[in-house]
């Protein structure tokens, strides 16, 4: 059973561009895998932004519901963020 299908695929030509540069490049040894690559690195994103939702998000968002004096203002963010470059810079 074959494990790969064919596709035809349209890219602006910038972009169309870079995949071949890469390849010209010795990066990689075909256009697909260029864009193999690509789509790996995005699941993996895909992926992490789903396990931060999971694992931060949500459960901060459920802490704030159950406890909504834990809320901070955007003036008291933009304070605490001055605070912090104050000290840095």
């Amino acid at each position: 059973m074959r494990t790969t299908q064919q596709m035809s695929i349209t890219l602006p030509n910038e972009m169309a561009d870079a995949v071949k540069a890469k390849v010209r490049k010795g990066e990689y040894a075909s256009e697909s895998e260029v864009i193999r690559d690509g789509l790996r690195a995005l699941m993996a994103r895909d992926r992490a932004v789903e396990s931060w939702l999971h694992q931060q998000v949500g459960p901060a968002h459920d802490a704030l519901r159950a406890d909504p004096s834990r809320a901070v203002t955007a003036d008291q963010v933009r304070a605490r963020l001055a605070a912090e470059r104050a000290k840095a810079g």
